[in-house]
């Protein structure tokens, strides 16, 4: 019962929030440099992740901040939920986001989305995903923004795995640059299909940068993947499958 309560108590700070910024920062936003777009409403990023540890009894145990680098990189992580996506955003800004294009439908928080150029992606066509993919995706790194790609494509719940996608590392080969990668377990914290939340340890590892430089994307990934679900076995409270 006290989950439900801590939950309810989340969604009150995480909707008023949004409503908020709506209000205060979308009829500003368009009107200001990318940076200072991103620098404004990220700050309801910042919130979520400090309110979610408040209202629903979270504790962070985040390691491998100083492997992040100065330069822009080819962000790749788990996807298990929402929060990921939020820390993402604040863990090394500005970044661009490899999303659905459904969520720009969603009031306010798609209109946000919208103002930050995230590569927006109609799933039900993958071979022109893959090309805006890799065309958008070089063109922001160019720009100086990082790329945040999940390589599985889609959420998956904890101790389940799926098959790992390519086209973050195939975009960090072309442009140059190296691959993050970041495990969590943050679906145990925060149910991607559940609206109630748990308390606990929700753990972040950041590794060393992968460097692309005369590599292939299939070397990189096979890192990439590697490095993920060895940390995912450490930290995971759900049993990880076996490897592939």
């Amino acid at each position: 019962m006290i989950n439900v309560v801590r939950s309810l108590v989340f969604y009150a700070g995480y909707f008023t929030a949004m409503l908020l910024i709506g209000v205060l920062f979308l009829p500003i936003a368009p009107f200001l440099p990318l940076a200072g777009r991103y620098r404004l409403l990220n700050l309801y990023n910042y919130f979520l992740v400090v309110w979610f540890r408040i209202a629903c009894g979270v504790r962070y145990d985040i390691q491998g901040r100083e492997n992040i680098p100065s330069g822009p990189c080819v962000i790749q992580a788990n996807h298990q939920c929402e929060w990921e996506t939020v820390f993402l955003q604040v863990m090394k800004p500005p970044v661009c986001t490899v999303l659905k294009q459904e969520l720009l439908r969603f009031p306010i928080f798609g209109w946000g989305l919208r103002l930050l150029r995230p590569i927006s992606l109609d799933r039900s066509k993958p071979a022109r995903a893959m090309k805006q993919v890799l065309t958008q995706g070089v063109e922001r790194l160019g720009t100086g923004l990082s790329v945040l790609i999940f390589p599985e494509g889609t959420r998956v719940s904890p101790g389940v795995r799926k098959r790992y996608n390519k086209s973050g590392s195939v975009v960090a080969c072309r442009a140059g640059v190296p691959v993050l990668p970041v495990a969590h377990n943050a679906g145990e914290r925060w149910p991607g299909r559940h609206w109630v939340k748990h308390p606990g340890v929700l753990r972040v590892r950041i590794g060393a940068p992968i460097e692309t430089s005369g590599r292939t994307p299939d070397e990189v990934l096979e890192d990439v993947e590697a490095w993920i679900e060895g940390q995912l076995q450490e930290i995971s409270e759900v049993p990880r499958p076996a490897s592939r």
